[in-house]
């Protein structure tokens, strides 16, 4: 398989939701290669979540196409789901059971069992320095260890390509630069990463790629240096993303 393959290809994607004039997402067409940081950056109700939804799976567009890997979610759902891993950015986990009884839980959703999840679990603990909270309920941890095992019920099972909605959101410096130096990691060794965040400073810094959008629509796209020098008033990510989508508070 080639490295720099379309892992991703949407195709004159759109989804209208029931009741609904306007679309979701409009029409959009979109390529993500293999190995990319790529960020979907956008303000509320911009359309992020329908076309991230859209791409793990748990529901399908109104018109338009989705090839993972090659494949198409209603020809080859569970191989597809079997290579992405999606961490959401509300906390998806039991908080009455403990660290490892949660990863034990995800792990078998993913497939994983006996010495293999045991192995992994540990080693993931330790990766994100959580080793000596294993047996502590999550209920008992901090903002940034809940995001931390949050992260880790995502990636157990080594997957291709990791959706990541908002995932340093809320947590302390100390927390942020340990996620994304794994999440960089994770990427040195192939994984391709679908990021979205607020956070323009980070994004710039995090992804190789970035798509802006706003409406439904793909409004720009491109390595962030190369849209910051694209234009003079332009000094940042964040100057391109209020130039572009506007001051105005959106509604969440």
């Amino acid at each position: 398989m080639q490295e720099n393959h379309h892992i991703i290809e949407i195709k004159y994607l759109t989804k209208y939701y029931k009741g609904l004039i306007t679309p979701a997402i409009d029409n959009i067409n979109l390529n993500i290669d293999q190995g990319e940081i790529f960020g979907l950056l956008g303000p509320n109700g911009a359309g992020k979540t329908t076309t991230i939804s859209i791409l793990c799976g748990l529901f399908g567009p109104t018109s338009g196409n989705v090839f993972i890997d090659g494949m198409q979610f209603q020809h080859s759902a569970e191989k597809i789901k079997s290579i992405i891993g999606v961490v959401p950015q509300e906390i998806a986990l039991y908080p009455s059971l403990t660290a490892k009884e949660n990863l034990r839980f995800f792990g078998h959703l993913y497939g994983l069992k006996g010495k293999h999840l045991k192995t992994r679990i540990d080693e993931c603990l330790e990766l994100f320095g959580l080793e000596k909270n294993a047996n502590r309920r999550i209920k008992t941890f901090s903002g940034g260890m809940k995001r931390r095992i949050n992260l880790i019920a995502g990636i157990l099972h080594k997957p291709k390509i990791i959706y990541l909605d908002e995932p340093t959101v809320g947590v302390d410096v100390q927390s942020r630069n340990v996620i994304l130096e794994h999440l960089r990691d994770l990427n040195k060794e192939g994984t391709t990463i679908i990021y979205t965040s607020h956070y323009m400073e980070e994004a710039e810094n995090f992804c190789s790629r970035v798509a802006i959008i706003d409406k439904g629509n793909i409004i720009t796209k491109g390595k962030p240096t190369e849209l910051i020098d694209s234009k003079e008033e332009y000094t940042d990510l964040e100057s391109i993303f209020l130039n572009i989508t506007g001051r105005a508070l959106r509604d969440e």
